[in-house]
């Protein structure tokens, strides 16, 4: 092994390993802290660089430099009976920690019930200096938590969201997500395309549930859509509501894989053959979606890597902070990061409708597509604004 070069016998700095490699400060640090920006050859060069000067990272001056506290927090406002039945956050936090690692960067997690919990938490995290920032979801309409995290000045990354919410973002472009489903399902013939719902009290469920019925009533077609707490027991009532209707759907659209999967043993149960009589999609592949028969079809996203972006975003939001710069939307301080469009994995869950299903659609001129309104209904279990 090539002992180090350091013949100054002085700790070795970034600019020290830039002079060896030819290369740029920001290039080093990049390079050393597992980004990207550099070519591989390039990041090669840099950690040899480092590793034939001794180089190593001073926690001491990072932590002063990037962070106070040398943790993030994520608080998930969600109820428990529902908080279990999902893959999704379990996906998300892995992410968020793989990226975390990599800067010996710690995660603050807790879970309550309602925003109004979560503000009163991020209060006492931020008068104890227990994180440096944090990463927010599930954004509501008129949602008291960016307001409140800017007047603590604690720094925020939301993941989706509107722009209105100021937060610096990390989302994707779900409404083609929603229109590459309904447009799929209808070319297989599905005339009666039905909608179970998360909370209607989250953005990202309206902004979903907004485009199906635009898409449903573009395609003459009667948007009916069925809201749930996004709990398993939701989705099975939800499901046996829409089975029992006097024109029940052909397929089914679900708002999560967990209430998908429920949808499918309510289905089977009641003695409809998916896909034969009812075709399933799922929002969000998992393995639960896999391991099923038959395989239902989904809309997926790698969940992960969205934690891992989210984590990623916020640091530099925190390097930002450090730097002076404000987190100020009008300033422009960092830019939103949009992540690729969730695509459609066609599986054993859906196939052309029967053909005694196949009537003839409803004209988009008439009075119901032409006032702009479909069967809307919120299941009973449906909760107040808590999520």
């Amino acid at each position: 092994m090539v002992p180090p070069v350091n013949p100054s016998g002085r700790r070795p700095t970034s600019a020290d390993v830039a002079r060896l490699a030819g290369v740029s400060t920001g290039a080093v640090s990049y390079a050393l802290n597992g980004k990207g920006g550099v070519s591989e050859a390039t990041r090669q060069r840099i950690l040899e660089a480092a590793e034939q000067l001794g180089w190593r990272p001073n926690e001491a001056a990072r932590a002063l430099s990037f962070s106070r506290a040398g943790a993030i927090g994520f608080i998930i406002a969600r109820p428990p009976q529902t908080l279990g039945d999902e893959s999704f956050y379990m996906q998300l936090i892995t992410g968020m920690e793989t990226e975390l690692s990599k800067s010996s960067t710690a995660l603050l997690l807790q879970t309550v019930e309602t925003v109004e919990e979560s503000v009163e938490a991020y209060r006492r995290w931020a008068a104890q200096g227990r994180v440096d920032g944090v990463v927010v979801s599930d954004l509501r309409h008129d949602d008291p938590r960016p307001a409140a995290l800017r007047q603590l000045r604690l720094p925020a990354v939301a993941l989706g969201g509107d722009a209105q919410t100021g937060l610096p973002r990390v989302y994707s472009d779900e409404s083609e997500s929603v229109r590459e489903v309904i447009t799929y399902l209808a070319g297989l013939g599905h005339q009666r395309i039905g909608y179970v719902s998360g909370s209607p009290t989250y953005l990202h469920v309206l902004n979903r549930t907004k485009v199906y019925t635009d898409v449903m009533l573009t395609l003459g077609l009667e948007p009916t859509v069925e809201a749930t707490d996004f709990s398993v027991e939701s989705g099975r009532s939800a499901t046996r509501r829409f089975l029992a209707s006097q024109r029940p759907p052909t397929a089914l659209v679900y708002d999560s894989d967990a209430m998908a999967v429920a949808g499918l043993a309510v289905a089977t149960a009641a003695g409809v053959p998916v896909p034969h009589d009812l075709s399933i999609v799922a929002w969000d592949d998992s393995l639960l979606c896999q391991v099923v028969h038959p395989a239902l079809t989904a809309i997926s996203r790698d969940i992960r890597a969205l934690g891992g972006v989210a984590a990623s975003h916020l640091r530099a939001v925190l390097q930002s902070a450090a730097r002076g710069i404000p987190q100020d939307p009008s300033k422009d301080a960092l830019p939103d990061v949009v992540q690729p469009t969730p695509h459609l994995v066609t599986r054993a869950s859906t196939s052309p409708p029967p053909t005694s299903a196949m009537t003839p659609a409803p004209r988009s001129g008439s009075r119901r597509a032409k006032n702009g309104k479909g069967r809307v209904t919120a299941g009973p279990s449906t909760p107040p604004d808590v999520r």
